[in-house]
């Protein structure tokens, strides 16, 4: 009788809360990119007018975010992987090219990729969106090879040897075993990376991609109020990165198989 009084929330597992976190923090940034500029024509002038245009501009920003932090994920693990290779030719590539975006400014990443990188490969056309998502994702993966490559160094070298000795082979062994445990111990700074690319893709700015950062710089340059201006844009950072932030925690959590975190 208590079981069937009791809550149902109160019987899902730690498992099932976080899954829930994450898909009512994705439905809450889906719903605020799509109503956002409802809210907006409520706020004082230059606000109220240019709300449309704030709502363009963070629907940019969310798509600079997810395109290149899919991608930079990718490439991290390309990356990682070719770190600990055993085949030296690998091994330089990919610490060549983590030292070159770890050791230059993400600003110029950005206007290489957009006025450089055309030159030097006349076959590849870009536009500012695809050039912003194209160094975004390459500076992003660059940190994302790095926590990776700490996971996989992490994992015990007894988990590998213990695979091995029940017969599966290497692909098997890393597949099965090295990789989930390198990829849950790679989670946070992982997810970290990912929040700080919302950030990051305000520097999209510099090449004409209409993100909101350049919606704010546009309209107080029209109308000379930059209180408001900045003040929205900042509050329009704010929250999406509380929400992203709010989906890693949960995608943590998922993963704690142990119960570390509370």
């Amino acid at each position: 009788m208590e079981r069937l009084l009791s809550p149902w929330p109160m019987q899902w597992s730690r498992q099932q809360r976080s899954s829930a976190t994450m898909i009512s923090a994705a439905v809450l940034i889906l719903i605020a990119l799509w109503l956002m500029a409802t809210p907006l024509r409520w706020a004082p002038e230059p606000i109220g007018s240019n709300a449309q245009y704030f709502a363009e501009g963070t629907r940019v920003t969310v798509q600079l975010t997810v395109i290149a932090g899919v991608a930079g994920l990718l490439l991290g693990v390309i990356a990682a992987l070719g770190k600990v290779s055993r085949v030296p030719p690998l091994r330089w590539l990919a610490s060549l090219y983590v030292w070159v975006m770890r050791g230059t400014p993400l600003l110029l990443q950005v206007l290489f990729a957009f006025f450089a990188l055309p030159e030097l490969v006349p076959a590849l056309k870009l536009n500012e969106f695809s050039a912003a998502c194209l160094a975004l994702a390459f500076n992003v993966g660059a940190y994302n090879a790095e926590a990776i490559r700490a996971g996989l160094l992490a994992v015990p070298k007894g988990q590998m040897e213990a695979a091995r000795s029940l017969g599966l082979n290497r692909w098997y062994t890393f597949v099965d075993v090295t990789f989930p445990q390198a990829f849950k111990i790679s989670l946070p700074p992982l997810v970290n990376n990912i929040v700080s690319l919302l950030k990051d893709s305000s520097l999209a700015y510099v090449i004409g991609v209409v993100e909101v950062s350049l919606v704010s710089t546009r309209i107080q340059a029209a109308t000379f109020q930059p209180v408001p201006c900045y003040v929205t844009t900042a509050a329009i950072y704010l929250i999406f990165t509380t929400l992203m932030t709010q989906i890693s925690n949960a995608v943590e959590r998922r993963f704690d198989v142990e119960g570390k975190l509370a």
